[in-house]
């Protein structure tokens, strides 16, 4: 009874997210997985054989995991080494770059292809000043190349975010006992600071990939429905006036999720590896 009774208010207090959690993230998440098998009246795998025998969907699938693993591995390289800098400067100069990684980590979707296009668009400030110098003649923002480099700019500040706390976690005694029995720079990362790290750089490479896969505002805005992505695909199917297939678009969104519960069980079976070889 006492412990119902000290219990009680904790569960009362966490009564409105469970609330809008089950209203905004199960209640979605049932009816996109009844609505993929719902064929007509009935119920089957048809949307499912539609999308495995369209090139046009397997593209769409390829290319998101394309961009998604290169911008994550690439936005936690760049992350990783930012941290490292960050955990080496002083106090006032750390909070200050904490602050601006802070306010950039928001500076995504619509503004964000918006001011990527000011400077690198075909006619962008900086494009033409690069090609004065016969640099970028042949680049293009709106292609693939210029898909991963904004995909790998908003994913930097969303990496260092998840990254500091674990630089953070570094002591520096650690360090000073390493030095004290020999290890050099490249020893102490390779034994002590790199698999403290590693858990938390497999977790930011989850939240990156999650990230990219599930990006729309950004890629819309910037090259509309010219290039074959699924979150693309999947507004179309639910937006279209002439094409509208909210079942379709369902199976879609279900593969999307299979494919970061995938991603996500590779990154603990790694975790595990890692773990048991240590």
């Amino acid at each position: 009874m006492i412990r119902g009774h000290r219990w009680s208010p904790a569960l009362l207090c966490l009564l409105p997210f469970a609330l809008v959690f089950c209203a905004f993230q199960l209640a979605p998440l049932g009816y996109v997985a009844l609505s993929a098998f719902r064929v007509g009246t009935g119920w089957g795998f048809d949307h499912f054989r539609e999308i495995a025998a369209s090139t046009f969907y397997r593209q769409a699938m390829w290319r998101s995991i394309e961009i998604a693993l290169v911008s994550s591995l690439a936005g936690l390289l760049i992350a990783t080494l930012a941290c490292y800098g960050l955990s080496r400067v002083g106090g006032g100069t750390r909070r200050v770059l904490i602050a601006f990684t802070n306010m950039t980590s928001n500076f995504a979707g619509v503004p964000l292809a918006f001011a990527f296009i000011i400077l690198l668009g075909a006619n962008g400030a900086l494009t033409l000043a690069l090609q004065r110098f016969g640099l970028f003649e042949s680049f293009s923002l709106y292609s693939r190349t210029g898909l991963m480099i904004i995909y790998t700019w908003f994913q930097v500040p969303l990496g260092m975010l998840l990254l500091l706390p674990a630089f953070a976690g570094l002591r520096s005694e650690w360090r000073e006992a390493a030095s004290l029995l020999g290890a050099g720079r490249v020893a102490y990362w390779r034994h002590i600071g790199l698999p403290v790290l590693w858990p938390s750089m497999m977790g930011t490479l989850t939240i990156l990939l999650a990230n990219a896969i599930g990006t729309y505002a950004t890629v819309f805005a910037l090259v509309g429905n010219n290039y074959n992505l699924l979150t693309i695909r999947i507004a179309n199917l639910v937006s279209g006036d002439l094409f509208l297939q909210p079942e379709l678009a369902s199976a879609l969104s279900l593969i999307t999720i299979a494919l970061l519960t995938a991603m996500t069980l590779v990154q603990q079976h790694l975790l595990r590896g890692r773990t048991h070889v240590e």
